[in-house]
């Protein structure tokens, strides 16, 4: 499936261009992920995932296949495996950065393919969860990018260089889908399990009267055999 999103940043594009890449700051904004280790094209890491009362963690890499700063384009190749499942999940994302009233509009399109539990949610609710989180990600990303007040000692922005994020605190909880995705997604979501909950019931009770059907027949006919008998 493919998603589009945007978001904007207080700051011009080239100091958006650089916070984008700079992982370790950007890290602690991304719901639900923990990056161990990154070298300044390629990660490692894991995100937790809640669906309901089960939580699912995918291990994998991001490779950053482009980093076109003039035209300030990157491209992300992310890929990861349930560590106690079949699941799998990938995505290319491609972000282009643009000038808009002193400030960075960031598009994002990613092309998403999602198997397992996760998947049972289907498009439409991907994309739901997909806006919240762009959401809560570009609100974190402009609270550490507004400028200081001023006096404050503005600290410089680090270049992207290899560095260990071991020292990056994990989340405190996993991704919760049904949280993300709001209360009328989970109503629908809720919905969907009754109704497919209702048809399964359905569908034993059919079974269970086809299977008892023909012992019906067989007894009627024992009783006419045995009233032949009689007579």
């Amino acid at each position: 499936m493919e998603l589009h999103h945007e978001f904007t940043v207080p700051v011009p594009v080239d100091e958006a261009w650089r916070a984008l890449l700079d992982i370790e700051r950007v890290a602690p904004c991304l719901p639900g992920a923990t990056v161990e280790e990154y070298d300044g094209k390629t990660m490692t890491g894991s995100v937790k995932v809640k669906v309901g009362p089960v939580t699912v963690t995918y291990r994998g890499t991001a490779v950053f296949e482009e980093q076109d700063e003039s035209a300030h384009r990157m491209v992300l190749l992310a890929s990861g495996r349930e560590t106690r499942g079949p699941g799998t999940a990938r995505a290319t994302v491609t972000s282009t950065l643009t000038d808009r009233d002193g400030g960075t509009a960031v598009s994002v399109r990613t092309d998403l393919a999602v198997t397992g539990r996760p998947a049972q949610f289907g498009r439409g609710v991907l994309a739901e969860v997909g806006d919240r989180l762009v959401g809560e990600f570009a609100a974190c990303l402009s609270e550490r990018l507004t400028p200081a007040p001023a006096g404050a000692v503005e600290q410089p922005t680090a270049e992207p260089r290899p560095v260990d994020l071991a020292e990056v605190p994990e989340p405190s909880e996993p991704l919760d889908l049904l949280r993300a995705a709001g209360p009328a997604v989970a109503k629908r979501v809720a919905a969907a399990a009754g109704v497919a909950a209702a048809v399964a019931v359905v569908v034993a009770v059919a079974r269970a009267r086809r299977r008892r059907r023909p012992r019906a027949v067989r007894s009627h006919a024992v009783v006419r055999r045995c009233r032949g008998v009689r007579r």
